[in-house]
């Protein structure tokens, strides 16, 4: 599976595995045009050929939509229209913050230095949707 934390100007990236269970964050893919971008997720849709793809839907805390929930739908769409792959939209949660506790908790340059920090943050944002993604879906449910 591949997953993307979906954003105007940057798309993070992981991979992951239904098998182990464990997502990886991979790649963040930036700007803001849309056939740089498609061109790139195509790169890594051959590399990796994954079965699925999971796009984070981002929430407000008290569980209201967001503005860029819109946005990455229709992102969803396309890379389904372009791709012809299964992609399902997963709540994305505190994604980012997490990813951003994630990296400072790493300690040394990471811990100082946000430009550092920035430069990882999406791509490991989109291993935290994925890894919920998995985590969830490994779950019995009623």
């Amino acid at each position: 599976m591949l997953g993307f934390d979906f954003g105007t100007a940057r798309i993070g990236v992981a991979v992951g595995e239904t098998e182990t269970g464990l997502a990886q964050p991979l790649q963040t893919i930036h700007g803001e045009a849309n056939e740089q971008r498609f061109g790139e997720i195509a790169k890594l849709i051959a590399e990796w050929q994954p079965a699925r793809l999971v796009v984070g839907l981002p929430s407000r805390e008290d569980g209201s939509e967001h503005e860029m929930a819109p946005r990455c739908r229709r992102f969803a769409n396309q890379l389904n229209g372009r791709f012809s792959l299964p992609v399902e939209l997963f709540d994305e949660g505190l994604s980012s913050v997490e990813a951003d506790e994630l990296l400072k908790s790493a300690g040394g340059k990471l811990a100082r230095d946000w430009r550092e920090r920035k430069r990882l943050l999406d791509a490991v944002a989109a291993q935290r949707i994925l890894q919920s993604y998995l985590d969830h879906h490994a779950q019995p449910h009623p």
